[in-house]
């Protein structure tokens, strides 16, 4: 009897679409491919210096940085790496996505780009208000 409360128990709590709209609504647009990749997972200690001279065992880097806080100096842990053709950054994936860099493992992807704050709330709300006219 417990067994059978527990099973619609389960079922009126959960819907059987709720993991696939959530997951539809969280899901991220793919990177388009471009020269810059973002790379995360990276070391405290991992200089910038560090990060283009493993970036360029992969093809022709233009600049790398590892991006850090203001105030204390340290890692934020992610940083950007530019290549000189598109080819070339795929290359960079290829070579460094699941690596060890200074101990820790590395993830690289194409860069998003960054949205404009308040860019996507005022288009939704001129979109609501143009569907209310």
């Amino acid at each position: 009897m417990a067994t059978r409360a527990g099973l619609l128990k389960r079922f009126f709590s959960t819907s059987m679409f709720s993991s696939q709209t959530t997951a539809a609504a969280n899901a991220k647009p793919a990177p388009i491919p471009s020269t810059t990749l973002f790379i995360s997972g990276l070391n405290k200690r991992t200089t910038s210096d560090k990060l283009h001279e493993e970036a360029s065992k992969f093809g022709e880097v233009v600049h790398a940085r590892v991006v850090t806080d203001r105030s204390s100096g340290y890692s934020k842990g992610f940083g950007f790496v530019k290549y000189a053709t598109i080819a070339q950054a795929e290359q960079g994936i290829k070579g460094l996505d699941a690596q060890f860099l200074d101990g820790w493992v590395i993830f690289a992807e194409f860069a998003r780009s960054r949205t404009p704050p308040g860019y996507l709330a005022s288009t939704e709300n001129n979109t609501h208000q143009a569907e209310m006219d």
